[in-house]
C-alpha cells in the first residue's frame, strides 16, 4: 500500500471516529441536562437512577473507545512516516492491503491478531 493511500484511509478513519465521539458527547450532554432537570422535579425510584447511571457509563465507555481509536490512528500515522506501516508488529511480515483497507490502524496480520485475542488478558499485556 502506498503511503498516500494509507494517509487517506487514516484520515477517513479519524474523521469517522471523531464524528461518532462528538455525536455521543452531544447526546450525553443533552441526556445529562434532561436527567438533571427530571431529578430536581420528581423523586425517582432507585432502579431508575441505577438504569440511568448504567446507561451513562456505557455511553462514556463508547466515547473512551472512540478516543482510543483516535490514538491508534495517530500511532498508525507514525508508522507511515517511519516506513513500518503495513508490517506485522509481531512477525514482521506484510499485512495484506485488504486488511488495511478494512482496519487501517491494524498492527498485526490476521494470524497474529487471532493469537493475541486467544491469550488470557492480564493487566500487563
Amino acid at each position: 500500500m502506498t503511503p498516500e493511500r494509507a494517509r487517506e484511509l487514516l484520515d477517513a478513519e479519524e474523521e469517522r471516529l471523531r464524528t461518532l465521539r462528538d455525536q455521543e458527547r452531544a447526546r450525553l450532554s443533552e441526556s445529562l441536562e434532561a436527567a438533571t432537570a427530571e431529578l430536581t422535579s420528581f423523586d425517582q425510584h432507585p432502579a431508575d437512577v441505577a438504569t440511568e447511571t448504567h446507561e451513562r457509563e456505557v455511553d462514556q465507555s463508547f466515547v473512551q473507545a472512540m478516543e482510543e481509536g483516535i490514538l491508534e490512528v495517530e500511532a498508525a500515522r507514525r508508522r507511515v512516516e517511519e516506513g513500518t506501516y503495513g508490517q506485522c508488529q509481531l512477525g514482521g511480515g506484510d499485512i495484506p492491503d485488504e486488511r488495511l483497507e478494512v482496519v487501517p490502524t491494524a498492527r498485526y496480520c490476521v494470524e497474529h491478531q487471532a493469537e493475541l485475542e486467544q491469550r488470557p488478558h492480564t493487566p500487563d499485556t
